[in-house]
């Protein structure tokens, strides 16, 4: 996939973020931090896609201005079990964010190429990744370094389009 609109978090949020990757390391598991880029910022993922057209893109800005941003309380340890094993901090599913998550997906509906099914309305699990491509015992080994968490109140401070390959963003809309 080629760019991402992501949901950037408060300083205090990321911090916290940072901590749990940091735990990670301490534990020998590799953290997402440690394996991207180093501009790498804890985030949600609100939509995946081949490419996001500029006109899209301004479309979104457009779109995004007036809505109210919910907080988000990220706080389910989890993991994606596949061949690939992830661990994440999942977000508590309201019915705000979930208006949120639909409202930009109206926007990018038709005009994106290559949407990834994993983010679309439905079937999106919203969660800020600690570690991916884990081996199962570097799985069970994170697992273990960081429960229990404690819930991370998370405002979301920025809004943007991520190039995945470069991790470049374009900043979407700041408060």
């Amino acid at each position: 996939m080629a760019h991402s609109v992501e949901l950037f978090f408060d300083g205090e949020a990321e911090t916290a973020i940072r901590s749990l990757w940091q735990r990670l390391e301490r534990a020998g598991v590799p953290s997402l931090a440690s394996r991207t880029h180093r501009r790498h910022r804890p985030h949600v993922t609100f939509a995946m896609a081949g490419s996001i057209p500029p006109r899209t893109v301004e479309a979104l800005r457009r779109d995004l201005r007036p809505l109210s941003l919910p907080n988000l309380w990220l706080y389910t340890l989890g993991t994606f079990p596949t061949r690939e094993n992830g661990l994440w901090l999942g977000a508590v599913v309201d019915a705000e964010l979930l208006a949120v998550h639909s409202a930009v997906h109206d926007v990018l509906a038709g005009a994106v190429k290559h949407p990834s099914a994993f983010y679309l309305p439905g079937s999106w699990i919203p969660h800020c990744t600690l570690a991916q491509d884990l081996t199962s015992a570097q799985l069970a080994a994170g697992v273990e370094a960081l429960h229990p968490v404690s819930p991370i109140s998370a405002r979301i401070s920025e809004v943007g389009i991520t190039d995945t390959r470069t991790g470049d963003v374009e900043l979407l809309m700041s408060r």
